[in-house]
């Protein structure tokens, strides 16, 4: 018996799969192994060779336990440390919760092996795909959890020249492919001309369009711009004598800005409490800022009143000040922290399901953008950040993207650098400067490739400063979106489908 057909029925095929989901983990943010997401495809693509349609569904699973039970370890710092969960209790949550998730892998290798591995170019064109169509399937489903996607790692290699092209999951389609096709090649110990050359050419590509400028910068001066870092640590943050000294806290480290700055950020929720209780402080700090020419953003949390029609809302919001202006509010809500599903049956049952600020409603779609000093600002809060379709709707009329957060719910874990990663790519997608603005860190401005032009530390206080641009125009991905990869994936697979292998042999 050979190797690849004992791994095919063998509980070691099992434990490979697991840690090649691992292995994509260790490719993205903070440690950025990159080749390593494209051994995790090559090694996921061999284990499936040969299983029935069954055996596959079960190693996918696997593959999807290694990577969700890797890349959101951080989950159970929300449920143990902020929802006061035993550790028992936290570590099983976590281990349902990466379960759950690792049902999509095992979905989508099921339809792989079932209707495309064997049909011709279904081993590396059809397992590429399938699987990048499973990310795209869970950055919308039940909400969407577009987290840990593939593409990521490649911020900084030649691949990164198709994000502003085609988006996100270009880029985890080339990974996959070039995965699959490496598998074929040493498992079959030949190297078929066609596929080698269409992975070369994807990457040479990669390269040579990473120097082209699909933007251009404006005429207007260089924003100056400060993001408050206020470090209150999330165990008090929202606790009734934390409400004053938090007042009086930002407005002294953002007193020497005013005068010095054209825009000031604060993190989401910067404030612990409703606006309308908060209406006097941002009276007075609207007064201070327009009468230095500067503007406010700060994330809020507002209450919509009722009317005859619907019930008074809770929103998680950003509102603009002083020489600015607008209110947005967050479309898109973290399940358990902003919203509790099942309500009903889960309120109550352990401090997890009744955590302050949970009961958020969803703002509208199509809402307007924040304005500051005359630029049109696209204000995405917290998660959003990670939706790479809600970003690019602002464009081309947003000059820049400003996203605030509380990335305190992740602790020291590798959470809030992948988050950071993510912004930086929503940055190179839209060829616009991204302005990210945290409670605990880390803050950041991002030029418009992606790149960290200044940052914070993680749980300092502090105030970062520096300068942003404004850009006009758009990248194709920021006018088409990811519709056009998407589709290309979808007709690959039913080209897969539809054309039957050929006979070497007449009947």
């Amino acid at each position: 018996m050979n190797a690849t057909k004992t791994l095919s029925t063998a509980w070691t095929g099992d434990i490979l799969a697991l840690i090649a989901g691992a292995l994509v983990t260790l490719s993205l943010a903070p440690f950025d192994l990159w080749p390593f997401g494209i051994v995790s495809t090559a090694i996921i693509a061999w284990l499936m060779t040969d299983l029935a349609p069954g055996q596959a569904a079960k190693r996918g699973w696997f593959y999807g336990l290694g990577l969700f039970g890797s890349g959101t370890s951080w989950v159970y710092v929300s449920i143990h440390i902020h929802g006061s969960a035993p550790i028992p209790l936290a570590a099983f949550l976590t281990l349902l919760f990466t379960a759950l998730l690792a049902l999509l892998l095992s979905a989508t290798f099921f339809i792989y092996s079932r209707w495309l591995r064997d049909k011709p170019t279904g081993r590396y064109l059809g397992f590429a795909a399938v699987l990048v169509l499973g990310e795209w399937f869970r950055s919308w489903f039940l909400t969407g959890f577009p987290w840990l996607l593939m593409g990521y790692s490649h911020l900084e290699t030649p691949l990164m020249g198709w994000a502003p092209v085609g988006g996100i999951y270009t880029l985890s389609f080339i990974t996959a492919l070039t995965g699959a096709v490496i598998a074929a090649g040493l498992q079959q110990r030949q190297w078929q001309i066609a596929p080698i050359t269409l992975v070369t050419l994807l990457w040479l590509s990669g390269a040579i369009i990473s120097d082209h400028d699909w933007v251009s910068p404006t005429d207007k001066q260089p924003v100056k711009v400060a993001l408050v870092q206020a470090n209150i640590p999330q165990q008090v943050k929202w606790n009734a004598s934390q409400y004053q000294p938090t007042l009086d806290l930002y407005q002294q480290l953002s007193a020497p800005l005013w005068a010095t700055h054209d825009l000031v950020i604060w993190p989401e929720a910067a404030i612990p409490g409703f606006y309308y209780n908060a209406r006097g402080f941002f009276d007075h700090i609207s007064q201070l800022s327009t009468a230095n020419g500067s503007s406010l953003i700060t994330g809020i949390p507002t209450l919509q009143p009722a009317t005859a029609d619907t019930p008074y809302q809770y929103h998680s919001s950003i509102m603009g000040f002083g020489d600015g202006g607008g209110i947005y509010h967050k479309q898109r809500l973290v399940p358990f922290g902003e919203y509790v599903p099942l309500e009903g049956i889960l309120r109550g049952l352990i401090t997890f399901f009744d955590l302050p600020m949970s009961s958020f409603s969803p703002g509208p779609p199509n809402q307007r953008g924040i304005t500051a000093g005359g630029l049109n600002l696209a204000p995405l809060i917290c998660y959003e950040i990670v939706y790479p379709g809600l970003v690019a709707e602002w464009f081309p009329k947003a000059d820049m993207i400003v996203t605030v957060s509380n990335d305190a719910w992740f602790g020291s874990s590798i959470g809030p650098l992948q988050h950071l990663q993510m912004a930086q790519m929503r940055a190179l997608e839209n060829g616009r400067y991204v302005l990210r603005s945290t409670s605990t860190g880390i803050s950041a401005i991002i030029d418009q490739h992606g790149k960290i032009v200044v940052s914070g530390g993680q749980f300092t206080r502090e105030v970062i400063s520096g300068e942003a641009r404004v850009f006009s125009g758009a990248t194709p991905f920021a006018v088409y979106g990811s519709w056009p990869i998407v589709l290309l994936l979808l007709a690959i697979c039913f080209c897969c489908v539809i054309i039957k292998p050929r006979r070497l042999y007449p009947s």
